[in-house]
């Protein structure tokens, strides 16, 4: 598959000036014999429609009917530690962006390296939570939307992203404790266990699983790329139409 450049597009609709003016030359000059004035009706007619053609853009881009705005929305991937969340936002915002529709990528490790010292209590987690909720809604004001992943572990936070944030799609990665372990390799699991880390969700802390996702996703069942293709259909059907 091949994308044309802008330059080649310039170029193409210079050389089909060439042919439409040279056109118009050779009939004016077969019909009067006069060279003069084929080379004159040429000329003026490209004046002409490179003016008329301008006008006529800009009157279209004053008019609303027929336009159809994307609003903008936000994939929350949530699950446990290493359920494969981020991996899987990686793929989708990649198929996403090759929509040519403005979105950013947020991601927990990104953004905890931005903010340090932000605590992994319940209390700091919900607040860290609602910060990322009015990031995203600057974003959406802008008409940007959101590929974000975040461990997310209780509810209450992500029923205050989901009243905060508009088309708010929460996608569940659902994995199984042993399966995240097995996957473990950070090492995080192991620390969580021997005590080295608190409020590790599903060790020591809790992961409250959604209730009411949009769309749930097993890892343990499916690869990532399937749930890739299950997550984009699902943003194509509703929101990028």
């Amino acid at each position: 598959m091949f994308k044309e450049t802008n330059t080649r597009s310039v170029v193409k609709g210079i050389s089909w000036r060439i042919v439409a003016t040279t056109t118009t030359i050779i009939i004016v000059y077969v019909f009067f014999g006069r060279l003069d004035l084929a080379i004159a009706a040429g000329l003026l007619e490209t004046v002409l429609k490179v003016g008329l053609y301008w006008g006529h853009e800009k009157v279209w881009q004053k008019i609303h009917w027929g336009k159809k705005r994307i609003e903008p929305f936000n994939l929350w991937f949530t699950g446990l530690p290493l359920s494969g969340k981020s991996t899987i936002a990686d793929k989708v915002y990649e198929e996403l962006q090759k929509l040519h529709i403005p979105i950013e990528r947020l991601d927990s490790k990104d953004i905890r390296d931005l903010v340090p010292n932000i605590g992994f209590t319940r209390e700091d987690r919900n607040r860290h939570m609602i910060r990322i909720a009015h990031l995203i809604k600057t974003l959406q004001n802008n008409s940007i939307s959101t590929v974000a992943s975040f461990v997310s572990p209780y509810r209450e936070s992500r029923k205050a992203i989901r009243t905060m944030v508009k088309n708010n799609i929460v996608v569940y990665v659902k994995a199984d404790i042993e399966t995240c372990k097995q996957r473990d390799y950070k090492g995080v699991y192991k620390k969580a266990m021997a005590g080295e880390l608190q409020n590790f969700s599903g060790i020591n802390d809790v992961y409250e699983e959604p209730q009411h996702a949009e769309i749930v996703v097993d890892t343990d069942r499916m690869s990532a790329d399937e749930a890739v293709r299950i997550i984009v259909k699902y943003v194509k059907r509703n929101y990028v139409k």
